[in-house]
C-alpha cells in the first residue's frame, strides 16, 4: 500500500513537471476558470474515463460519474451538477455515456443482494421493467446485456430532457443537445446510439412543463 501511495504522488509531479514542459503557463491559465461546452454523465467504473476517450484536455469537459450512469430525479449530487452544468458554465451539450460490460446494469439483471447498494440498482430494474417484453425475448445473454446497457442509456437521456433544469433552459433559447453513447471496453470506440434531443417535444405531454411567465 506504501509503495501505491507513493507512486502516486510521484506520478503526479512527473505529469506537472511534463506539463510545464510543453507549455510553461499551463496551470497559470487553468486556473484562469472553466468554459467546458459538454457535461458528461458516466459511470463511475474506472475504465472509463472521460476525458482521455474524447482526448478532451483539463478544462473542456465538466463530468459526472455514478454507477450506471443514471439520471435519478431525486439525486441531488447529479441535480446540482446539472444546474451549474446548464445555467452556470452553459454547456452546449449534456453527453450520457454508459458502457458494455457494466456491473451495475449486470447486477440489475439479477436477484442477488450486494448490500446498500441494492437502492441505487432498484432505479436500474425499473429501466429493464419498461423494456422487460423486449428483453426477455432475447435469447442470447450477451445480446440482451448489451442491449440493456444501450436502453438504459437512452432512458437517461429522456429523463434528463423531463428535468425542469432542461427544460428551462430550452424555453430560455438557450442552446442546449442532450445525446447518448455507449463505450466499448474492448475496442476504445463509442457507439453513437442516435439518440439527440434539443427541444422537449418528443416526449409524452404530461412530462412537458408549462412555466408561468
Amino acid at each position: 500500500m506504501k509503495e501505491f501511495y507513493k507512486q502516486i504522488l510521484d506520478n503526479n509531479k512527473k505529469w506537472v513537471e511534463s506539463s510545464l514542459k510543453s507549455d510553461p503557463n499551463y496551470f497559470e491559465d487553468l486556473a484562469q476558470g472553466q468554459t467546458p461546452p459538454l457535461l458528461w454523465i458516466g459511470c463511475s467504473d474506472s475504465r472509463v474515463p472521460a476525458n482521455e476517450i474524447i482526448g478532451a484536455k483539463p478544462g473542456e469537459v465538466f463530468v459526472h460519474r455514478n454507477i450506471a450512469n443514471m439520471v435519478v430525479h431525486t439525486d441531488m449530487n447529479m441535480l446540482s451538477v446539472l444546474d451549474y452544468a446548464v445555467n452556470v458554465l452553459k454547456v452546449k451539450h449534456v453527453l450520457v455515456c454508459g458502457h458494455y460490460g457494466c456491473g451495475g446494469i449486470k447486477a440489475a439483471m439479477g436477484n442477488d443482494s450486494i448490500g446498500i447498494i441494492d437502492n441505487w440498482i432498484r432505479h436500474i430494474k425499473n429501466v429493464y421493467r419498461l423494456h422487460s417484453k423486449y428483453l426477455d425475448s432475447i435469447e442470447d445473454k450477451t445480446i440482451r446485456f448489451n442491449k440493456f446497457v444501450e436502453i438504459n442509456v437512452q432512458e437517461q437521456v429522456i429523463d434528463l430532457a423531463k428535468t425542469s433544469i432542461v427544460q428551462n433552459a430550452w424555453r430560455n433559447g438557450q442552446g442546449l443537445t442532450l445525446h447518448g453513447w455507449v463505450y466499448g471496453l474492448n475496442s476504445g470506440y463509442v457507439t453513437d446510439l442516435d439518440v439527440n434531443m434539443s427541444n422537449n417535444e418528443d416526449l409524452d405531454d404530461v412530462y412537458q412543463l408549462k412555466f408561468s411567465v
